[in-house]
């Protein structure tokens, strides 16, 4: 009997796979190539399902023999490994970004002296329609939450942009651009204590109350399925901190970030008060320690801020920092820093990565975004912020024509610089 390979995401199960399937199995012994996580999420979004549970959805259906797990997008790797007698495919990769990856296969099959089977694709079925419209459903927090465990372990680095309202959100869940190596988007939303009190007026103090940012906060959850990371200042007390993280978990905030530091809060890019700043690392420690047993799944994170840099104390005080918070429960850090020249996160990222080689480090690159997402992988990061920048972008725009309508007493000047309102109303979900 022939064997047959056929590459598959399978995150959603539709006709036309199991229309090629079932062509498939006409020919000989199917073994389909499920794509992991890590193969997807270098290409476009990843899975809703995990590779275990689309793994149980494929090995239940009709005419599959066998499910290996394909590492790479391209199928080149997995039809050298397994020397199939043919490969069968959808006549949808004659053109687009596929079509690359149909020449590499059409020369390893005549290589390995097999042949190339095209099906035509099955009309009616769009796989990008369905996967809009899934997403247009929503997402439950269970879902969200696990999501950024996900994406770690996917891919090289994940991508986290600030989000301080409902419409930025839905910006960050929107945006993608297409480049050579495939889909380019945003995997998650930093929600940010600065940005959230300033869009409100007021200065960046602890002091507000944990229900006022969860309004906020809600906006952006009803409207988005991405993970979302929040920032939690220093965490307050431990006694209030354990009930911070079981309201974050409940809602499907994938992690909470908190800092090191004690006192009266005053933002890290201003001067800071080295003795009084730094918090007791026992003391912070075992805040950590209270939040992890707090909470109720093992997927929620708590990452612990160092904010050692920022208040003027060497690298070897940070790394020492990191190692009792990782000890207390901590999982992952986040390394701060004013220096523009980037030398001491990426010390502080080579050093640390000695010791701990599979703890999350996480980067905001503010001061120091000279350097690419590949360069600050190349130092041991897994995740980077983008921390302030859609408000920073909204500011001006906002008072550009704010001064455009006072010199021209109407507002025609301005229309150039805004948005059609038809345009935003269809970015909101249910308006069309």
């Amino acid at each position: 009997m022939k064997t047959v390979y056929l590459g598959m995401t399978a995150d959603i199960i539709h006709p036309g796979i199991i229309n090629i399937l079932n062509e498939a199995a006409k020919i000989g012994e199917v073994t389909v190539g499920l794509l992991t996580d890590s193969a997807i999420a270098l290409h476009k979004r990843l899975p809703y399902l995990s590779y275990e549970q689309r793994k149980q959805v494929v090995e239940n259906l009709k005419g599959v023999a066998r499910v290996v797990p394909q590492e790479d997008w391209s199928y080149v790797p997995n039809l050298r490994k397994y020397k199939p007698d043919c490969i069968i495919h959808g006549d949808d990769w004659k053109t687009g970004p596929l079509s690359k990856i149909r020449d590499e296969v059409i020369s390893t099959m005549k290589e390995l002296g097999g042949e190339v089977v095209e099906v035509p694709y099955t009309k009616g079925i769009n796989s990008t329609a369905l996967s809009e419209t899934l997403k247009s459903l929503g997402t439950t927090p269970e879902i969200r939450m696990k999501t950024l465990r996900r994406l770690i372990q996917a891919k090289p680095i994940v991508r986290i942009m600030e989000a301080h309202s409902g419409l930025s959100g839905l910006i960050i869940e929107n945006t993608e651009i297409v480049k050579e190596d495939g889909v380019h988007s945003y995997d998650g939303m930093w929600s940010s204590s600065l940005t959230d009190s300033t869009c409100k007026g007021k200065p960046d103090i602890e002091a507000v109350d944990l229900t006022t940012r969860l309004q906020d906060l809600t906006n952006i959850l009803e409207c988005t399925t991405k993970p979302i990371i929040f920032d939690g200042d220093t965490g307050g007390k431990s006694e209030h901190f354990v009930f911070t993280v079981r309201t974050l978990e409940r809602n499907g905030v994938s992690a909470v970030i908190i800092e090191d530091k004690v006192g009266l809060k005053k933002n890290s890019l201003f001067g800071t008060d080295v003795q009084q700043q730094l918090a007791d690392i026992p003391e912070f420690s075992e805040k950590i320690s209270a939040g992890k047993k707090a909470q109720v799944t093992k997927d929620f994170m708590i990452i612990a801020r160092l904010e050692s840099l920022i208040a003027g104390f060497p690298v070897s005080d940070a790394l020492k920092r990191a190692s009792a918070y990782v000890k207390a429960g901590a999982d992952g850090v986040m390394i701060h820093s004013k220096e523009k020249n980037g030398e001491d996160i990426r010390e502080f990222c080579l050093e640390f990565r000695k010791e701990y080689k599979n703890v999350p480090i996480v980067l905001v690159p503010t001061t120091y975004n000279q350097f690419t997402e590949d360069q600050l992988r190349e130092w041991g990061a897994n995740i980077v912020i983008y921390a302030n920048h859609m408000l920073r972008a909204s500011y001006p725009a906002m008072l550009t024509v704010a001064r455009s309508i006072l010199e021209h007493e109407r507002s025609l000047e301005a229309d150039s610089l805004c948005m059609p309102i038809k345009q935003i109303l269809e970015l909101i979900p249910g308006t069309k």
